[in-house]
């Protein structure tokens, strides 16, 4: 069954709610967007789309042929479709926390991580090398459990909708009983800021029970308002930069690493370094309690990198 594309039917719907974001942000004089930086971000958006015309056939050819070995046949019927949705958000929560502690996935991943505004436009700041980093993999199980291969895309491409709205700062809280099931925006902001409460937590795609099944789930507060961006700032509104950095990154380590060391550069979480030189989130998250009065996290001070925007050019 062929099965349209979700994201491509939606780009319209993106365009009309990024411009009616601007409108709103410009009537509450809200500095929510940084002209060079939402040009990145299209620019991103627009690789992102380039690549996955030029590597999709790839992606749904492996997918098909891994769909041979099923163990049993998933019809195409609409509780097919709910449970395929299910499943592939629980995969793509799987995919998300690898791909943020594992630094192979996170080179791929952190371009959408890069910007220091948090607006739609960040929502269409996407990698380029996806499928370079494997991140197709996550999905492969879906396919062996017999769900077909459209069928599965089509979730996919309907779970990457639903997270473009989930990226703003217009909207604050949504009703408590939305909030406890569904990603909202305020549950990705937390996932997006530097704060280090905030690092590492609300991997969520579609459905914030995940992380609060799996404990990874932080609440955002108003007195720890999010700081968005990476700990270390991209610091270029340069768009190869932002979308190869990270790559270039590992690149440099392997060379200069003891053979021993070269493996945890690329599998061992972002921050990782082999002589202790270099901060992850867990260390930056452990030091930041520690200063808290009674070593507990009940306030908002501490480490809170990347907090003015990137000025460059």
């Amino acid at each position: 069954m062929n099965l349209p594309d979700p994201v491509h039917w939606a780009i319209p719907g993106f365009v009309l709610l990024l411009l009616a974001e601007m409108l709103v942000a410009r009537s509450r004089r809200q500095a929510l967007f940084h002209g060079k930086d939402t040009l990145t971000s299209l620019g991103l958006g627009t690789g992102s789309v380039v690549a996955g015309l030029l590597l999709g056939g790839l992606v749904f050819a492996l997918a098909t042929w891994v769909w041979q070995f099923r163990l049993v046949n998933v019809p195409w019927t609409w509780w097919a479709f709910v449970l395929c949705f299910v499943l592939d958000d629980l995969a793509y929560y799987v995919f998300h926390r690898s791909a943020h502690r594992v630094r192979w996935f996170w080179a791929s991943h952190v371009v959408h991580h890069s910007s220091q505004r948090y607006n739609l436009s960040t929502a269409l700041r996407q990698t380029w090398t996806g499928f370079f980093s494997l991140a197709f993999l996550f999905r492969m199980p879906l396919f062996l459990l017999g769900f077909p291969p459209a069928m599965v895309l089509f979730c996919a491409g309907v779970n990457l909708v639903y997270q473009f709205w989930i990226h703003t700062e217009v909207i604050g809280r949504c009703p408590r009983w939305f909030e406890a099931v569904m990603n909202t925006p305020s549950h990705h902001r937390v996932h997006h800021a530097v704060n280090p409460r905030y690092l590492d937590r609300n991997y969520a795609g579609v459905f914030i029970v995940w992380d609060r099944m799996f404990g990874t789930f932080e609440p955002e507060r108003d007195e720890d308002r999010p700081n968005y961006g990476i700990v270390k700032p991209l610091g270029s509104f340069n768009i190869l930069w932002a979308a190869l950095h990270e790559w270039a990154g590992i690149a440099r380590d392997l060379w200069s690493a003891p053979w021993r060391h070269k493996l945890g550069y690329l599998l061992r979480e972002p921050g990782w370094s082999h002589d202790g030189s270099r901060e992850t989130s867990e260390m930056i998250r452990e030091r930041w309690r520690q200063q808290q009065p009674g070593g507990s996290a009940s306030e908002p001070t501490g480490v809170q990198r990347g907090a003015d925007h990137v000025q460059a050019a």
